[in-house]
């Protein structure tokens, strides 16, 4: 019964803790108007604006007509959409329809199949902030580590049950208008008390003694 309990309250817990996430990660795809807004930066084209493991966030809200020279974008590679490219457009190839063609910082010059042509419907999003370096904790998180973060946290979720369960089973064995005494009256024990009480009965049953065996008087004569 104890161990139900227990599974009722862990899947409880990571039920509250995924639809929190879930909650928080659709609430990033409708403010940012992408899929992922989060992308890490895998290789060093773009250096030195963008390092190795820099996190970017992209707007996706950002209309592909208003993308000018310049701005970094992010998009799927043109050739077979397999992969994503994160670049600075370094011209407009054509205006109808639309068509960019981008460069990396670090590269000679433009990549055929890579970095043109882009059209709308391998634009992304335009990069709206870069968090440097955060892109270590996916590194980090790769198996087998995630896993043991996640059994870890299991765990947690486990042993706060238990304790939790233990700490009501204590609550209802305990009497809780605290234990029971017979009412008693308030007393305090000054020594010598019971020497003095039963010395002033001894006085009192002398005084009695002493009043029956006193001879009754004779009554005076009248004087002629």
């Amino acid at each position: 019964m104890a161990k139900s309990s227990i599974s009722k309250g862990v899947i409880k817990d990571i039920l509250i803790v995924a639809v929190g996430v879930v909650v928080i990660w659709i609430g990033l795809q409708v403010a940012f108007g992408t899929q992922n807004p989060f992308y890490v930066v895998a290789s060093g084209s773009m250096i030195p604006e963008l390092l190795v493991y820099d996190v970017l966030i992209v707007q996706g809200h950002e209309p592909f007509e208003n993308i000018q020279v310049g701005d970094i974008i992010v998009f799927d590679r043109p050739s077979d959409h397999n992969r994503v490219i994160v670049h600075r457009v370094a011209s407009i190839i054509d205006d109808d329809p639309r068509t960019l063609r981008t460069k990396g910082d670090a590269n000679p010059a433009s990549i055929p199949g890579t970095d043109f042509p882009i059209t709308e419907e391998e634009y992304i999003g335009k990069v709206a902030y870069v968090i440097p370096q955060i892109g270590y904790v996916t590194q980090i998180l790769k198996p087998p580590t995630n896993y043991i973060i996640i059994a870890i946290v299991v765990g947690i979720m486990i042993v706060k049950q238990m304790v939790k369960k233990k700490r009501e089973k204590e609550l209802t064995l305990e009497d809780p208008f605290g234990p029971k005494s017979e009412s008693k009256e308030s007393s305090v024990e000054i020594p010598g008390l019971e020497t003095l009480k039963k010395d002033d009965e001894y006085s009192k049953h002398d005084e009695s003694l002493d009043t029956n065996s006193q001879e009754p008087k004779e009554p005076e004569k009248d004087k002629e």
